[in-house]
């Protein structure tokens, strides 16, 4: 259960750091409500999920997941350019995530 708690806190912390990109454009300060929100869900979701996994095995993988998903959402809702050693960085990082989840202690 816990790792589904931290799978939902990765998509909440996607959709959070978009809706800052997405809050500053809209221009008005009422549209900051939303990552403001988003920000107190995202923290509950993380801490409950590490009542069951390591807390740097936790925020590893909730980082770096939580990058990758932000540098894909950027790419496709605000055509943001990632070039091909980006690209293998981000490689690189989804091998680390999944290197620290095979390797964690069981919950």
């Amino acid at each position: 259960m816990y790792w589904l708690v931290l799978s939902v806190a990765i998509v909440v912390e996607i959709i959070w750091a978009l809706s800052l990109k997405w809050a500053q454009a809209q221009g008005s300060w009422l549209y900051a409500a939303v990552p403001i929100a988003l920000s107190f869900v995202n923290m509950a979701l993380l801490s409950f999920a590490m009542r069951g996994i390591p807390a740097g095995t936790a925020y590893a993988i909730w980082t770096g997941l939580g990058a990758i998903g932000v540098i894909i959402g950027g790419m496709v809702l605000f055509h943001d350019r990632v070039n091909a050693v980006q690209a293998g960085f981000m490689l690189l990082t989804v091998i680390g995530v999944v290197g620290t989840k095979l390797f964690a202690q069981a919950s």
